[in-house]
């Protein structure tokens, strides 16, 4: 007999909520997984849409650029699950060009269009600065935000980029590189940052420990409004 798909194995021996990692063939995914594995969730790296659509939270990772990362996306239609995965209303966490794509559009791709949760654009670092920025910096966070519970003051993250997005009402962490620099963003179920969480050690590690904080809370919240 056959294996299942994916999608369709049972899950029935594990009870923590499924938080699924989008495999679009993009990066280093694999240390995004590896983190969540050390933390004790229950975390899938996968490209079945149907999984992805199941999943309690979903994680959107990835190193490269910002055309390369939406046409991969495309071409997967992974794209279609990631919007109807922020839709619903589940946990959502870009890290890297995994925020940059969450945007209209990229000064590093012309004419390329972005998924648009927000409506600004990803611009150049500052010209006065080297890019890429590649090094550890210091986080300058909004702490009321359940993304940074638990955290030190000025916690350092390790920054890999050469662009970043424009300021907006969404910011809820920046950095220091020749002037004030967009680190993190969030509204509502949708969470992304700019640094690697995932290669930031212990303060790293916490943020995504509240992600998956989250997870656990919005399925609780949807289990207890299921009808039996």
């Amino acid at each position: 007999m056959s294996a299942q798909p994916e999608s369709l194995q049972s899950k029935s021996s594990d009870s923590r909520p499924l938080i699924a990692i989008v495999d679009y063939g993009i990066g280093n995914l694999h240390s995004a997984h590896k983190a969540f594995e050390h933390l004790g969730a229950n975390v899938r790296l996968t490209a079945d849409k149907a999984l992805i659509d199941k999943a309690a939270g979903v994680v959107l990772p990835g190193v490269g650029a910002f055309r390369p990362c939406m046409t991969a996306l495309r071409h997967t239609k992974l794209d279609t699950a990631i919007l109807d995965a922020i839709d619903s209303g589940c946990p959502f966490l870009g890290i890297c060009i995994g925020m940059q794509v969450l945007f209209a559009e990229s000064d590093e791709a012309p004419g390329i269009k972005g998924l648009s949760i927000f409506p600004q654009k990803v611009r150049w670092l500052s010209d006065s600065v080297k890019k890429p920025q590649m090094q550890w910096n210091i986080l300058q966070p909004e702490y009321d935000h359940p993304m940074f519970a638990g955290l030190d003051q000025q916690p350092w993250m390790y920054f890999v980029h050469s662009l970043a997005p424009e300021q907006s009402k969404d910011v809820i962490a920046v950095c220091d590189y020749g002037g004030s620099v967009v680190a993190a963003v969030a509204r509502d179920n949708v969470w992304a940052v700019q640094f690697h969480p995932e290669k930031s050690s212990t303060a790293g590690l916490r943020i995504l420990d509240n992600f998956t904080t989250a997870v656990k809370k919005t399925s609780r919240t949807i289990n207890s409004h299921k009808t039996p």
